[in-house]
């Protein structure tokens, strides 16, 4: 099976969502299943994670009731405040749906670069594990050596990092963001996806050689088996069509044998968050 580890859905909201700014006109408006499904199939993808885009219990109710009605999403990934006191209650509450496979928290956006090492948010981390939950870390190069230090905190704890860190493709610097991917790479249960590319690259003038450099390093340090797939769409709009994101992936892994490819492309995201 062919799966997109890493997509959303909203109905957008132009307060809520404010982070879609003028730049952005193309992803403001709604993305729901319907409009994602005949994309997928036109593309040979079989399936889907659906990912949270906003910080609330409530985008995790969206998404789940979302997925219930809608079988090629085969999880999600929502949000709940990992730093509450009540974290494992409400996790015990949340076995309950199948298709909830895990958990993230928006870290790029939070001005401690050291957020992930906070006493309480390791203590929500603690208790994801005890409950079988993943946790996505979204975060900027520049809190990649938190990264690497929370990681190593949890050497038992299923993690994706998303969207390769987000390097820099504009200026091809590519050094001190390899260092810490392969440092980070060290924890075999750290997988990453090959996701958000064509958004963290100039979105008019991209092309394929801007990013093999980077999955170079990836693929040198994760392998064929910690690598997964995702379009990041709709948020992939912005630069390109899903079948180009896809294409991104598909050339870049021909070399590799039919069974790694496939586990790129689907077998990674299904053994990771239990699909």
């Amino acid at each position: 099976m062919v799966i997109d580890a890493h997509q959303h859905f909203w109905q957008y909201d132009p307060v809520r969502d404010a982070w879609i700014d003028d730049s952005m006109q193309v992803i403001r408006r709604d993305f729901f299943p319907e409009h994602l499904e005949p994309i997928l199939a036109s593309n040979g993808v079989h399936g889907c994670v659906a990912v949270q885009a906003d910080q609330s219990e409530n985008e995790t109710a969206f998404l789940l009731d979302l997925a219930d009605k809608h079988p090629f999403i085969k999880g999600v990934v929502g949000w709940t405040d990992l730093r509450s006191p009540n974290v494992r209650e409400r996790l015990a509450a949340y076995t309950a749906h199948p298709k909830l496979k895990g958990f993230r928290h928006i870290v790029q956006g939070e001005p401690d670069n050291n957020f992930l090492l906070g006493e309480a948010f390791c203590n929500g981390i603690a208790a994801l594990a005890e409950f079988g939950f993943t946790y996505d870390i979204l975060v900027y190069p520049k809190q990649l050596a938190a990264t690497a230090a929370f990681v190593e905190k949890f050497p038992d704890h299923r993690f994706a990092i998303d969207h390769v860190a987000k390097p820099d493709f504009k200026t091809g610097a590519l050094d001190e963001w390899a260092a810490y991917m392969r440092r980070i790479a060290k924890a075999p249960n750290v997988y990453c996806k090959l996701s958000g590319l064509v958004t963290e690259a100039d979105w008019q003038h991209w092309q394929q050689e801007h990013f093999e450099p980077f999955l170079d390093v990836v693929l040198e340090c994760f392998g064929p088996n910690r690598l997964m797939f995702g379009s990041d769409w709709p948020v992939c709009l912005l630069a390109a069509e899903y079948a180009q994101v896809k294409n991104i992936i598909v050339s870049y892994i021909g070399k590799l044998s039919t069974a790694e490819q496939n586990n790129i492309m689907g077998g990674n995201a299904i053994s990771f968050y239990h699909l």
